[in-house]
């Protein structure tokens, strides 16, 4: 689960950095590890990207560098891979054209696309990263296909058929392509959000109201418009642009850098939109709208559904107060409280500097992130039965602390409810929940959970209310009626495209992606699978090297900080590092 963003502007003389900048600062919250920006000027690319948030990653001299008027960005949460600044995105391959990618979500066949890129096209796969064979296939596709009788619209579709025909997963993605132009696309069963959007560039004589509703009537644009396709459409509406729709499953749209126009074709055989629920439960933000439907509506839904099951199972229950667990549950737990007719009241205030624990890496970071995070306004638990109000429980850490800080500030007794339902199978599709063992529901009934949580009682949102929850939200893109089934897969163990819990695809992800593993591979310095290691040193002045290298990942373009200005791990682009100290 990662943040994506592509921008291509009518007028060549713009440059689109601050917009990428802008976007993927909104989109930060899929993704805390890393972060990069791409930008295409005069047929030369540009690249910044590091591990970090966004505002670390990218410095005043940094943005002066990202100029043109196309680019990509991306906010990366690793799940395929590891957390190494090499693999932050985009990616880059030169041949053919010069093409970067920025993809989000989880390719399942990993093991015969890499196979297949370095045995049969005799690529260099220098990573781990799907993301890398993404763009490795579609190079090589494009390689094979050449220029179909001048239409590069119809080259760009079949090299995305050829890579849509060997890909499995869930994926959603931005090419670009130097000098020719920017392709969006989105796996066959609609599994990772993308969305589009345009507003007149700002030299054409059209109005805002006047831009076309669908791609298709933009293949005439001849430069009067200008384009976005981001993870959310939060960003679109963040940077001035209409939301025109969401990509559509197995689509891939094409937009040409040279005349502006939008070519738009499905390139896989049987599309079908098979969103994934968890974006409604907790990825996306509140104000975004996805597959036709508002994020926020859905948790208002969300909220009233668990209600309506507090006063089935516990007519007589004595609850005092409903708090949320901040911040993605306030929506659901506000309306949670107007139908129980109980007070709703924040509890928990947020130190909004440190990062989702979901989403941090390994166990002990996420346990101790708790209570760094949350403090209790004791006021509001003394003497008090409260319902905690969460958008979800994985594997359990941290609201296991959370009733433990609510009875420390004087609770009475603690109900915990999560909008989401017990989760209780791995997700294979991008978001970190690979291994069923780690899962505090896995082979646990509710008056289990709620010992090993100590809470008093709690209560999950079913499957199908919460497939109702978004299915009974208001429409507001064409999408909205198209969706056939839910991904479903953390909750049901069904996986749409195909995987049946115990195979050996399971059992290479659990070696690969359990906690302890990952503390093995990403590890800390000096230490390799729990073991110390000797690590070896260089004395640089001996070398006559002076200043810091940053963390052995290269630079792209113009890196023009002199010696001992270096801010650590640059993994700044393809050529000209200026430092005068020296030339690599």
């Amino acid at each position: 689960m990662c943040g994506i963003i592509g921008l291509l502007l009518a007028n060549s003389n713009e440059n689109v950095n601050q917009m990428l900048f802008d976007g993927l600062t909104v989109l930060q919250h899929r993704g805390q590890d890393a972060a990069g920006i791409v930008t295409s000027s005069n047929k030369r690319l540009h690249l910044r990207k590091d591990n970090g948030l966004v505002k670390d990653v990218f410095q005043q001299h940094h943005m002066m560098d990202l100029t043109g008027h196309m680019g990509i960005g991306h906010v990366r949460y690793p799940t395929a891979g590891s957390s190494s600044c090499a693999e932050a995105q985009p990616l880059y391959t030169n041949y053919p054209f010069g093409i970067s990618v920025a993809h989000n979500g989880n390719l399942t066949n990993t093991d015969v696309l890499r196979e297949a890129v370095s045995e049969d096209c005799l690529r260099h796969v220098n990573t781990d990263s799907d993301s890398e064979l993404l763009l490795n296939l579609f190079a090589e596709e494009l390689t094979k296909i050449r220029n179909v009788s001048g239409n590069f619209a119809k080259t760009i579709f079949q090299a995305m058929e050829g890579v849509m025909r060997q890909c499995e997963g869930g994926y959603s993605g931005l090419y670009m392509i130097n000098g020719v132009g920017m392709v969006g696309f989105r796996d066959p069963n609609g599994i990772r959000p993308i969305v589009f959007g345009s507003r007149p560039s700002k030299e054409a004589k059209v109005t805002f109201d006047s831009v076309p509703g669908t791609p298709r009537k933009m293949s005439a644009a001849e430069n009067t418009l200008d384009y976005v396709m981001a993870s959310e459409s939060v960003a679109i509406d963040t940077l001035g642009f209409k939301l025109i729709r969401d990509i559509n499953p197995g689509e891939c749209i094409f937009i040409s850098a040279i005349d502006g126009n939008v070519h738009t074709k499905v390139c896989a055989a049987s599309p079908s939109l098979s969103p994934c629920i968890f974006e409604y439960v907790y990825f996306a933000r509140p104000d975004s709208i996805m597959d036709g439907k508002s994020v926020y509506e859905t948790r208002l839904n969300m909220g009233a559904k668990l209600a309506t099951q507090i006063k089935e199972r516990y007519p007589e229950h004595d609850i005092d107060v409903v708090i949320p667990i901040p911040d993605t549950s306030r929506t659901s737990a506000l309306q949670a409280a107007y139908v129980l007719g109980r007070p709703f009241r924040e509890g928990f205030i947020k130190n909004r500097y440190i990062a989702r624990t979901f989403i941090m890496p390994g166990q002990q970071a996420r346990k101790k992130s708790v209570r760094l995070k949350l403090n209790t306004i004791n006021s509001e638990f003394a003497g008090k039965n409260v319902l905690l109000v969460d958008d979800s429980i994985v594997r359990g850490t941290t609201a296991t602390e959370i009733v433990q800080m609510a009875r420390d500030a004087g609770a009475k007794k603690v109900y915990f409810t999560s909008a989401a339902p017990p989760i209780r199978y791995p997700n294979i599709y991008g978001i970190d929940i690979p291994t069923q063992q780690e899962l505090v529901a896995f082979e646990r009934t509710e008056d289990e959970i709620a010992r090993v949580l100590g809470c008093d009682w709690v209560l999950y949102q079913t499957v199908g209310d919460l497939e109702e929850c978004v299915r009974s939200a208001s429409k507001l893109g064409p999408n909205g009626d198209k969706i056939v089934r839910f991904d479903t897969s953390c909750f049901s163990g069904e996986y749409v495209t195909g995987q049946t819990i115990g195979d050996e695809y399971f059992r290479k992800l659990h070696a690969a992606r359990n906690d302890k593993a990952k503390h093995g591979k990403e590890g800390v310095p000096g230490r390799e699978g729990g073991k110390e290691i000797e690590v070896p040193t260089l004395d640089l002045e001996a070398m006559g090297i002076e200043g810091g290298g940053g963390g052995g990942c290269e630079s792209i373009v113009n890196d023009k900080r002199t010696a001992g200005q270096g801010d650590g791990g640059s993994c700044e682009a393809m050529v000209n590092d200026r430092r005068e100290s020296i030339t690599r």
